[in-house]
């Protein structure tokens, strides 16, 4: 399926990123009271980065995703569990039978939807009541060695910025009028990670990929070099997992 992001180039490095907190995953389960045999939607879902521990916590997941080489690389990933199914859909048109799900998620993948279309179709697919999450993983900027590295990026590409991807998303979950207010969750996880993995899972960093475009390989070059000369070879690496969850008002 074609799509205005195409992770095609990016998908091969795209397993070596960080999983999500535990500690906010358990939060986001808890909150949403889904428990083992309630079904999931799975939007965007990548390389199964999030589809696996819903499935670790016994959730039935369907997997949408629209990008093939991604697609394959998280049926791959997700392949010894029996209670996941992949499809091919996006977040603005899933393809999957609405009213179903007691939960539908978007693991790093909300901000490169039409939101307003997405929370339309995932209020389609939840059950009366049902739960909405987005949830992204973000390098913690408080640490000395990710503020080096962020320093480094602007210096190329000083318009260099987020998106959406870092924003509140309580005001866009509201302006949809489907849900409850959204309540905020978060968590943090120290990515333990062969500094030369951790390296070459910038390749696959698409907010860096669109807005450097040519001289990604050059940025990434850079940070390779900022990174070895601050870090041994086992980097501890501290992101924070930050999302927001909402209960359809119907």
């Amino acid at each position: 399926m074609k799509t205005e992001w195409d992770y095609t180039e990016l998908a091969r490095t795209y397993a070596s990123r960080p999983d999500y907190a535990p500690s906010a995953i358990d939060a986001l389960v808890a909150r949403a009271g889904v428990k083992a045999g309630d079904r999931v939607c799975d939007i965007g879902a990548g390389s199964a980065h999030l589809t696996i521990p819903l499935l670790e916590r016994g959730l039935i997941v369907d997997a949408v995703e629209p990008n093939d080489e991604m697609r394959k690389l998280g049926m791959s990933r997700s392949q010894r569990f029996g209670q996941v199914q992949w499809f091919e859909g996006a977040g603005e048109a899933t393809g999957r039978p609405g009213d179903t799900y007691a939960l539908v998620t978007f693991g790093s993948s909300f901000n490169v939807t039409d939101r307003p279309r997405a929370l339309k179709e995932t209020a389609r697919l939840l059950r009366p009541r049902g739960w909405f999450a987005c949830l992204w993983n973000h390098r913690d900027l408080d640490d000395p060695l990710q503020t080096g590295v962020e320093d480094l990026i602007r210096s190329m590409v000083p318009e260099y910025g987020y998106g959406t991807r870092r924003e509140d998303q309580t005001e866009a979950i509201a302006a949809s009028g489907l849900f409850d207010p959204a309540l905020p969750f978060e968590g943090r996880v120290v990515h333990r990670v062969d500094r030369e993995t951790w390296i070459e899972a910038w390749r696959s960093h698409a907010t860096l990929a669109r807005q450097a475009a040519s001289r990604t390989s050059e940025i990434v070059d850079a940070i390779a070099a900022y990174v070895r000369a601050k870090s041994g070879t086992e980097m501890p690496v501290p992101y924070v997992t930050r999302g927001w969850l909402a209960r359809r008002r119907f």
